[in-house]
């Protein structure tokens, strides 16, 4: 099976601390890079990782506030510093394009490659990135300024060949994409041999959705049904309720109620406040309501499976 993982650069909220930086994760799948959010410190925890800067595909930016991407300019600077020449593609809300653009002639005057931007409507449910392998679609939140999710989907791979299936048949190389694409096999003497005898079924295909920060929206479980693997933000246990409800954030049991009445495999938990000193009592009360919850710290990495 082919990896799909996260990298956690940053699972901090807003201020930074000597435990957590601000949010930053970096998406790999099929061998591509995607970062999910770019706050303050990114580029240094991307430093820390085994992934290359020049392997980043594409950054996705959830919403404006500072700590989700404030690390983006600096990081591009790098980027050309480091003699990048291939594309980088950035979606995002619309109100970050005209800021970018004139950050970029201040800061990043005479780069060799190109910053493509992709204008984020935050408010709709799409897809916004296509490629042989994936698609990235946008799931809408509700925070005090417009944000969005993104949720990464693997598209169905092909069949597994049986290799003693295919000696024993003596089907040509030339046929075995066609075999692993699902056709059947028809021998010299005209008999069919059907295609579930010569293959074992694809591997099946993952998923993952980031949630940025949010206030706990119920019939959000219906935008990410059946995902793989759900980060949701929990800035707060059940002690800061109002603060939750005040700043538009969700606590950890509001996160894994979203797990849990999604389906999903395992939840990610991140956004911690700096009220925190230690996040056990917010995985103890995420568990509490979907045992397979996880926290989120920098410098771990993630198997979706």
């Amino acid at each position: 099976m082919t990896p799909f993982r996260i990298h956690i650069l940053g699972c901090g909220s807003a201020l930074p601390t000597m435990r957590h930086s601000p949010s930053s994760q970096v998406v790999e799948i099929r061998d591509k890079f995607f970062m999910v959010d770019c706050g303050e410190g990114t580029q240094l925890a991307l430093r820390r990782t085994h992934v290359h800067f020049n392997k980043i595909i594409a950054v996705f930016i959830s919403h404006l506030h500072g700590d989700h991407c404030l690390g983006l300019v600096g990081m591009i600077s790098t980027f050309g510093l480091l003699g990048r020449t291939a594309p980088l593609h950035v979606y995002a809300p619309k109100e970050l394009g005209e800021m970018l653009t004139g950050q970029l002639e201040f800061f990043c005057h005479g780069l060799d490659f190109e910053v493509v931007f992709h204008e984020v409507d935050t408010e709709k449910n799409a897809v916004i990135y296509d490629d042989r392998s994936l698609t990235v679609e946008t799931i809408p939140l509700q925070h005090r300024m417009p944000c969005c999710g993104f949720l990464f989907r693997e598209k169905p791979g092909k069949r597994h060949i049986r290799r003693d299936m295919i000696d024993f048949y003596k089907i040509p190389i030339s046929q075995l994409e066609n075999i692993r694409s699902g056709m059947d096999w028809t021998d010299e003497d005209g008999e069919t041999v059907e295609n579930e005898r010569l293959t074992t079924p694809a591997d099946p295909a993952r998923s993952y959705a980031y949630c940025s920060d949010t206030k706990y929206i119920p019939t959000l479980h219906e935008l990410v049904r059946d995902v793989t693997m759900l980060y949701h933000e929990s800035t707060y246990a059940d002690d800061n309720l109002e603060k939750a409800k005040l700043y538009y954030h969700s606590t950890a049991r509001q996160a894994a109620q979203v797990a849990r009445d999604a389906h999903a495999k395992s939840l990610l938990l991140g956004h911690y406040s700096q009220r925190y000193l230690d996040e056990s009592v917010i995985l103890k009360e995420a568990k509490e309501i979907f045992p397979n919850s996880l926290l989120s710290a920098e410098g771990k990495v993630f198997d979706v499976k």
